[in-house]
Protein backbone atom coordinates (compact mmCIF):
# COMPACT_ATOMS: atom_id res chain seq x y z
CA UNK A 1 0.00 0.00 0.00
CA UNK A 2 2.77 2.51 0.67
CA UNK A 3 4.28 1.75 -2.67
CA UNK A 4 1.72 2.27 -4.39
CA UNK A 5 0.85 5.91 -2.71
CA UNK A 6 4.37 6.84 -3.18
CA UNK A 7 4.10 6.01 -6.84
CA UNK A 8 0.87 8.09 -7.09
CA UNK A 9 3.22 10.76 -4.99
CA UNK A 10 6.09 10.61 -7.44
CA UNK A 11 3.36 10.68 -10.57
CA UNK A 12 1.78 13.99 -9.38
CA UNK A 13 4.99 15.46 -8.66
CA UNK A 14 5.66 14.47 -11.99
CA UNK A 15 3.00 16.30 -13.46
CA UNK A 16 3.30 19.40 -11.23
CA UNK A 17 7.14 19.88 -12.17
CA UNK A 18 5.66 19.45 -16.38
CA UNK A 19 3.01 22.13 -15.38
CA UNK A 20 5.81 24.55 -13.74
CA UNK A 21 7.63 24.42 -16.88
CA UNK A 22 5.13 24.59 -19.45
CA UNK A 23 3.76 27.63 -17.20
CA UNK A 24 7.63 28.95 -17.38
CA UNK A 25 7.73 29.25 -20.83
CA UNK A 26 4.26 30.99 -21.40
CA UNK A 27 5.36 33.55 -19.04
CA UNK A 28 8.57 33.91 -21.02
CA UNK A 29 6.42 34.32 -23.94
CA UNK A 30 4.48 36.78 -23.04
CA UNK A 31 6.92 38.61 -21.65
CA UNK A 32 8.35 38.94 -25.33
CA UNK A 33 4.92 39.80 -26.40
CA UNK A 34 4.95 42.42 -23.68
CA UNK A 35 8.28 43.75 -25.23
CA UNK A 36 7.21 43.95 -28.80
CA UNK A 37 4.12 45.45 -27.84
CA UNK A 38 5.25 47.96 -25.65
CA UNK A 39 7.95 49.10 -28.80
CA UNK A 40 4.84 49.08 -30.84
CA UNK A 41 3.17 51.35 -28.94
CA UNK A 42 6.41 53.39 -28.70
CA UNK A 43 6.18 53.71 -32.06
CA UNK A 44 2.16 54.26 -32.41
CA UNK A 45 2.74 57.27 -29.87
CA UNK A 46 5.35 58.92 -32.20
CA UNK A 47 3.38 58.51 -35.48
CA UNK A 48 0.08 60.11 -33.80
CA UNK A 49 2.28 63.04 -32.29
CA UNK A 50 3.90 63.74 -35.44
CA UNK A 51 0.51 63.47 -37.24
CA UNK A 52 -1.59 65.88 -34.77
CA UNK A 53 1.79 68.30 -35.48
CA UNK A 54 1.19 68.25 -39.29
CA UNK A 55 -2.36 68.14 -39.03
CA UNK A 56 -1.79 71.38 -36.66
CA UNK A 57 -0.09 72.86 -39.14
CA UNK A 58 -2.14 72.53 -42.05
CA UNK A 59 -5.16 73.50 -39.82
CA UNK A 60 -2.62 77.40 -39.20
CA UNK A 61 -1.95 77.26 -42.51
CA UNK A 62 -5.70 77.12 -43.61
CA UNK A 63 -6.48 79.60 -41.29
CA UNK A 64 -4.46 82.03 -42.70
CA UNK A 65 -5.52 81.54 -46.32
CA UNK A 66 -9.22 81.92 -45.34
CA UNK A 67 -8.03 85.07 -43.77
CA UNK A 68 -5.90 86.37 -46.86
CA UNK A 69 -9.50 85.51 -49.18
CA UNK A 70 -11.38 87.09 -46.42
CA UNK A 71 -9.51 90.51 -46.39
CA UNK A 72 -8.98 89.83 -49.93
CA UNK A 73 -13.35 90.09 -50.40
CA UNK A 74 -13.19 93.46 -47.99
CA UNK A 75 -10.71 94.97 -50.12
CA UNK A 76 -12.44 94.52 -53.50
CA UNK A 77 -15.77 95.81 -51.74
Amino acid sequence: MTFELLEKLENKINQAVETIALLQMEIEELKEDKANLSGKTEQLQSDNDRLNEEHQQWQDRLSALVGKIEQAEENAE
